[in-house]
């Protein structure tokens, strides 16, 4: 099994992608309770946020449609990680 150096470097590891019902998150790093999770659709708008996550944070996924998705991962108002994902429905 090789390792993708861009899975070393991330916070956090997501799945599945494409997602259908829910998305995972789970901290690979740097875990800390005052990080703040905000998931933007492709056109900029925020269409769901999280507040102090847990280790692993699991999101329902019942009120997105089929598209490309934006994570902001935070920490005291910084933007640390961004990401996409997939919704296929």
């Amino acid at each position: 099994m090789s390792i993708n150096q861009e899975d070393v470097s991330r916070i956090i590891r997501f799945y599945p992608n494409p997602a259908t019902s829910l998305i995972n998150f789970d901290f690979q790093k740097n875990y800390d309770k005052t990080y703040n999770l905000q998931i933007f659709n492709f056109l900029g708008k925020k269409v769901h946020e999280v507040t102090n996550v847990t280790p692993k944070t699991i999101v329902s996924l019942s009120d997105f449609k089929s598209g490309v998705f934006l994570y902001h991962l935070s920490r005291n108002g910084k933007v640390v990680e961004i990401g996409k994902f997939q919704v296929a429905k």
